[in-house]
């Protein structure tokens, strides 16, 4: 059967939370209990010497509201004519019949009944009003639950898988579905359609109006943004109200775009950064490259060009060509190792490990490098051991040795320390260098980044603190650095405890 669409005036609010309706047998049981509330106020107060007829009266008014209060309109029509009745027979003269003699109880009775029905229908429109405001106060908080569970996620593709699923459990419905114009498919939150037809969808969509159909109890509406209209929504199952249903709309169509533009973002800032990235590396790897190619290059046409040279600028002129080998060879596999870290395909070795170890294998391999720098250790020999691949631990202190050694002043001591804080071991190493400022500071870490006052008096790529770095938060520890202007810096890096 094709969907019926209604007109938007003989559409009925209903909230997805409706007052649960009573069985027979439990309104049966209402009536007899309000009808047993009468008898019980008249055998009360037919035992109470000397009762005021109007305190009966209030007191069968109080009852009549307390039952439209808990039950409803009906229930307490019911009990207001039930104790006009008794009131007339047991409590107006002549009493025991249900004759009235003084024509002014007619009055009375009558005024009683009156405020009764009357006042039963004020409580029951406050009671209507209360139950109203306690559903929509509920639509407000699921729709605020669905709206946090649609930031979820920035990928478009997984948030319309997602949604589906979200408006079942969030609203209690049958089934949902979602039809984007500018995706193939339909985004459902189970396999079967469940009545919400691919081609329902796609006429709301290009219609930009919402279709119901109460027989199959299934609604379409279309996801607008502004005047703008991004696709379509179907729901299964009754209960959710109009109201509800634009909003989810609405709230959806938001959150695709949004997930949209931070994908466009996302690509185009990582575009950005790939560029810069490219240009950086580019520019440091060919200068450093440069450098000992040119040695070498000068150096072998030199021997080349001259075989008469004498032993002595023979061998000093290999020894040229052998150290700048060496140092290419450490720029390229330099360059091997951050791009392997960046794409965390380095697997290490963990075993508990005492720091010591590591430091005094690192001085050993760097000494080659440290020159005239003298270094002294001051690690206490109770340190408990930390959890580390020892081999690239020892690469980090050697790193941070070397960069103590190329900006410290010549013969200037390097200093190591380790001390254990929390469930943490800090290592640092000091030196005497001119200092970084607070700027540089949150840089040096970067990829291919060196000092703006150091980058033609120092050799380097840039890329031995980045490699400490990832080394360093792959075993879940964390690297800085703690410096001020003209009095060095402290490098510490932490790991954690085995």
């Amino acid at each position: 059967m094709a969907p019926i669409v209604l007109d938007e005036k003989k559409i009925v609010d209903v909230s997805y939370n409706p007052l649960v309706k009573p069985t027979p047998a439990q309104t049966i049981t209402q009536y007899v209990i309000a009808a047993g509330a009468v008898f019980v106020i008249v055998f009360v107060y037919r035992h109470v010497a000397g009762v005021n007829p109007t305190t009966v009266a209030l007191t069968f008014l109080l009852g009549v509201l307390v039952v439209s209060a808990t039950w409803g309109l009906r229930c307490a029509v019911f009990m207001a004519l039930v104790a006009t009745l008794a009131f007339n027979y047991f409590f107006l003269p002549p009493i025991g019949t249900f004759t009235i003699a003084d024509p002014q109880n007619w009055t009375a009775l009558f005024a009683f009944l009156v405020t009764a029905v009357i006042a039963s229908q004020l409580s029951e429109r406050a009671r209507r009003a209360a139950r109203t405001a306690i559903e929509r106060r509920q639509e407000v908080e699921r729709l605020y639950a669905f709206s946090q569970q649609l930031l979820s996620t920035d990928n478009v593709a997984e948030l319309l898988n997602d949604i589906p699923t979200y408006i079942v459990q969030t609203f209690d419905v049958r089934a949902a579905a979602i039809l984007a114009p500018n995706r193939p498919d339909v985004y459902r939150s189970h396999l079967e359609s469940q009545g919400l037809e691919t081609q329902q969808l796609q006429s709301v969509c290009a219609r930009g109006e919402p279709k119901f159909d109460p027989q199959t109890q299934t609604s379409f509406v279309p996801l607008r943004l502004g005047a703008k209209v991004v696709g379509a929504l179907g729901v299964a199952g009754a209960g959710v109200s109009r109201g509800t249903l634009e909003a989810m709309g609405g709230l959806v169509a938001i959150a695709v775009e949004r997930a949209g533009a931070v994908e466009k973002l996302t690509k185009t800032e990582a575009a950005r950064e790939s560029e810069q990235l490219r240009s950086v590396l580019l520019d440091s790897v060919t200068h450093e490259f440069r450098t000992p190619l040119t040695s070498i290059k000068a150096s072998a046409t030199t021997l080349l060009s001259n075989p008469s040279l004498g032993e002595s600028q023979r061998q000093e002129l290999l020894q040229v060509i052998n150290e700048e080998s060496d140092r290419l060879n450490k720029l390229v596999g330099e360059a091997a190792e951050m791009a392997q870290l960046d794409a965390n395909r380095v697997e290490l070795e963990l075993a508990p490990h005492a720091i010591e170890e590591a430091i005094e294998a690192a001085v050993e391999e760097s000494k080659h490098l440290l020159g005239p720098h003298p270094v002294e250790s001051h690690v206490p020999a109770d340190l408990p051991r930390a959890r580390m691949d020892i081999g690239r631990i020892e690469e980090v202190i050697q790193q941070l040795l070397e960069n103590a050694a190329k900006y410290s002043p010549p013969n200037s001591v390097i200093h190591i320390t380790a001390e254990v804080r929390g469930r943490m071991l800090v290592t640092s190493i000091a030196d005497q260098g001119p200092g970084i400022d607070d700027l540089e500071q949150s840089l040096i870490f970067d990829k291919f980044y060196r000092g703006h006052d150091q980058r033609l008096r120092v050799q380097g790529t840039g890329m031995g603190l980045a490699i400490a770095k990832a080394i360093v938060e792959a075993h879940g520890g964390q690297i800085g650095v703690t410096s001020q202007l003209g009095h060095g810096s402290v490098f510490h890096f932490t790991l954690p405890l085995a």
